[in-house]
């Protein structure tokens, strides 16, 4: 038991067994976390998606297959009158948790890469009963014991209850 807190202590963590490094295998690809952005955004049908990204329709179907495989969208059939059937590509509770991870992209990516003129968009607050306090929003790291507006010194990468070490 000491061996194993003294590796804890000292220890490098297998980077192999990575949340961050799953996550990317599922939206680390360009388009994945665009499509997720414009299904927060509303957007659920294939046209839609290709109409506001100006994908190719083979890469958006890849891409739609491996979002619906991960359980990120689901896929939902519908059929207007006289059409086929197709389907509809809804967030799902996994999906709509990135909302999180696409703001924060787009906090960095405005600070560090928006036009002269500024960011393109503004991501604002409206009230769970419709109403619009029209803030804006902005991600804030905080602590379990509350405190935010944390340095970027005081924040550090600890084992958790899964990590695994190489060895010594």
């Amino acid at each position: 038991m000491a061996a194993q807190q003294e590796q804890r202590r000292h220890g490098r963590i297998d980077p192999a067994n990575c949340s961050m490094g799953r996550a990317l295998s599922v939206v680390g690809e360009r388009w994945s976390l665009l499509i997720v952005r414009e299904a927060l955004d509303g957007a659920s049908r294939f046209g839609d998606f290709r109409a506001r990204l100006g994908i190719a329709s083979n890469l958006l179907s890849t891409r739609l297959d491996s979002l619906v495989a991960a359980g990120v969208l689901q896929r939902v059939p519908y059929r207007e009158p006289g059409d086929r059937q197709r389907y509809e590509y809804r967030l799902t509770e996994k999906g709509a948790d990135l909302r999180p991870t696409v703001i924060a992209l787009l906090e960095w990516g405005d600070k560090y890469l928006a036009d002269e003129q500024g960011p393109s968009v503004v991501v604002r607050h409206r009230s769970s009963e419709g109403s619009r306090c029209d803030e804006p929003v902005a991600l804030v790291l905080e602590c379990a014991a509350g405190h935010t507006h944390l340095p970027p010194g005081s924040v550090y990468r600890s084992p958790g209850p899964g990590a695994h070490f190489l060895p010594a």
